[in-house]
């Protein structure tokens, strides 16, 4: 195979500036397709308070709210597209072969993405917001603006879809040969104690019970990485 030019840095800059705005249109495609769907997602997202109905603290914010619930489902839906612009920047020189395992990995991300997104919004969410509200609701009562609580869920939703990657991440890098069965193996108890930092960064309460919700499916999730590093 002929070797492959080396680019200069600002051929470089350029073709991440059309990466970026390829993923940048995908985006804006799928958020305004995701306008149709966006107040069953807001009804969806809001019913873990119950009887608490979330209040607006100015005229423009339940619009802003409702554009805000359509570019989240924007992100999951555009996320094949997004996931496959960066791979192709960030390794412009793969074989063919390596090309074929992006029909893997791409649909893979999405729906990893896609299933921790689902996890957060019908598992994890609905355990936490009772968990917050029943917390001294004898002495404050629970009133959430609508855009500190969805800006909250989207922080949830987003990292606990992003971790949801980790078994394509670990794979990934094992095809590239930045890690492997042994050293993922050696590292275990390292990762254990790196998946228990992020569960108390992403975990919304402090509670051991809502941590270890999402510490379970991480260390889960871990353990399929090193499986599928060790098909690679």
């Amino acid at each position: 195979m002929a070797q492959q030019k080396e680019m200069t840095l600002l051929e470089h800059l350029v073709e991440l500036r059309d990466r970026l705005v390829k993923a940048a249109i995908a985006l804006g495609v799928t958020t305004l397709f995701s306008l149709i769907f966006a107040r069953r997602v807001l009804q969806l997202l809001i019913a873990p308070m119950g009887e608490n109905q979330p209040v607006a603290l100015h005229p423009t914010e339940s619009i802003i709210i409702y554009f805000k619930v359509a570019l989240i489902l924007g992100v999951v839906l555009a996320m094949p597209i997004i996931v496959y612009q960066f791979i192709r920047f960030a390794v412009p020189g793969l074989t063919p072969q390596e090309k074929r395992y992006l029909y893997v990995i791409i649909p893979g991300a999405s729906v990893s993405f896609a299933l921790g997104v689902a996890f957060a919004g019908l598992v994890m969410l609905p355990f936490s917001i009772k968990y917050l509200q029943g917390f001294m609701s004898d002495l404050i009562k629970p009133t959430y603006s609508i855009d500190r609580y969805i800006s909250f869920v989207t922080a949830v939703l987003f990292w606990v879809g992003l971790s949801f990657e980790t078994p394509l991440i670990i794979f990934f890098l094992a095809k590239m040969g930045v890690v492997n069965v042994q050293f993922l193996t050696r590292g275990r108890k390292y990762a254990i104690v790196i998946i228990a930092v992020l569960a108390a960064i992403i975990t919304p309460t402090p509670d051991p019970f809502n941590m270890l919700i999402v510490m379970a499916p991480l260390l889960l999730l871990y353990e399929l990485g090193v499986l599928l590093a060790r098909l690679a």
